[in-house]
């Protein structure tokens, strides 16, 4: 069964008009939540999917994650994981040496 999403009234003008191919007996139970929950199946749909996206996101990887804060912040050096352990005995001897 195809069902329709139509613009109303009440719609935001962001939103668009998405077909969706369900089974008969998935397309019945959201028909019957909807009148028993008095929200349209719009509504509906709108809620699950905004749930689904969220257990998707906690799904993710921390590198999937992280790829859109790499590289947004950096010290301008850019050989620090190279020489990170040259740099640290530096600063540890320059300390022990200050005392």
């Amino acid at each position: 069964m195809t069902m329709n999403i139509y613009k109303n009234k009440n719609v935001k003008t962001n939103e668009v008009v998405t077909t969706a191919r369900l089974p008969q007996d998935t397309r019945n139970k959201l028909l019957i939540l909807s009148k028993a929950k008095n929200r349209t199946m719009s509504e509906i749909i709108i809620e699950s999917l905004e749930l689904y996206y969220k257990q998707e996101e906690n799904e993710l990887d921390s590198y999937t994650l992280g790829i859109p804060y790499f590289g947004k912040y950096g010290s301008g050096i850019g050989d620090l994981s190279t020489t990170y352990k040259q740099r640290l005995t530096e600063k540890l001897c320059a300390r022990q040496n200050s005392y």
